[in-house]
């Protein structure tokens, strides 16, 4: 059974930093695509970064400023989010794709973690 597990999140002012990370199990974790997503009240859930067949894609609003990486030998995902907005608020996704060739759509992606949320203030 996959399962992953995020943490990581909190509040933090604009400018500052955070690290997510995902902790995957019940699956052969290098042979799925990884990625991060987030979703605001309010507006559909939307990919920040992800990574398969060992591309990285970003979404624009948030390229230079975050870092997706993985641990394949821990089966752990990690999001290194630097210079926060407070538009980067919201709840933080890790989901697996069976797929290799995925970007950054959600409905490409198999499975989903409960969230971490960030907050970033002003």
């Amino acid at each position: 059974q996959v399962q992953l597990v995020e943490s990581g999140g909190g509040s933090v002012q604009a400018g500052g930093s955070l690290r997510l990370s995902c902790a995957a199990s019940g699956y052969t974790y290098s042979r799925y695509s990884m990625g991060w997503f987030r979703q605001a009240p309010g507006k559909e859930r939307e990919g920040v970064a992800t990574v398969s067949s060992d591309i990285t894609y970003y979404a624009d609003s948030v390229k230079g400023r975050f870092t997706i990486s993985q641990d394949n030998a821990k089966k752990t995902l990690y999001l290194q989010m630097n210079s926060l907005k407070p538009g980067d608020t919201a709840m933080y996704y890790c989901a697996a794709a069976v797929s290799l060739w995925v970007r950054l759509n959600p409905a490409d992606f198999n499975y989903w973690g409960q969230g971490t949320q960030v907050t970033v203030s002003s």
